[in-house]
C-alpha cells in the first residue's frame, strides 16, 4: 500500500471499504466452497449409515440362522461357522455406523478455516487502517 499519510480520509475510507467489500465476497465464496464439502462429506456419511443398516441386518439373519443351527444340532461346526460368519459382519456393521456417526457430527461440518480466515483477516485490517 502507499503511504497513507498523504491520502485524504475520503480516499482512505474508500480503499477501506473496497477492502473491505473484497473480503466479504471471497469469504462467502471460501464459506461456500467449504460448505459444499462439508455437505459432500455429510452424504458419504449417510451413505455409510445406510451401508451399516444393510449389514447389520444380514449380520442378525445370519447370527439367527447360527443359533437355530447351534441349538438344533447342538454344536456341529456348521452352527459355528455361521456365528462366526455373523460376527464379523456385525463388526462390519458396528465400524460403518461408527464412522458415520463421527462424520455427521454438526461440528465436523461447521466452516472451521472460513471462520479462521475472518478472524486474520479482520485483524489484517485494523492492522493496516491503525483502526
Amino acid at each position: 500500500m502507499a503511504d497513507q499519510s498523504s491520502k485524504p480520509a475520503s480516499a482512505l475510507v474508500g480503499d477501506l471499504m473496497q477492502s473491505v467489500s473484497s473480503l466479504v465476497r471471497k469469504e462467502v465464496d471460501l464459506a461456500r466452497a467449504e460448505i459444499d464439502e462439508n455437505i459432500s462429506r455429510a452424504a458419504v456419511a449417510v451413505g455409510l449409515l445406510v451401508g451399516a443398516v444393510v449389514v447389520a441386518l444380514v449380520a442378525l439373519n445370519v447370527l439367527a440362522a447360527a443359533l437355530i443351527a447351534a441349538l438344533a444340532e447342538a454344536g456341529i461346526a456348521a452352527g459355528w461357522a455361521a456365528i462366526i460368519v455373523g460376527g464379523a459382519l456385525g463388526l462390519i456393521a458396528f465400524g460403518m455406523m461408527a464412522k458415520g456417526t463421527n462424520d455427521l457430527k454438526l461440528n465436523s461440518l461447521a466452516p472451521t478455516r472460513t471462520a479462521k480466515n475472518i478472524k486474520r483477516d479482520a485483524e489484517a485490517v485494523k492492522e493496516s487502517y491503525n483502526v
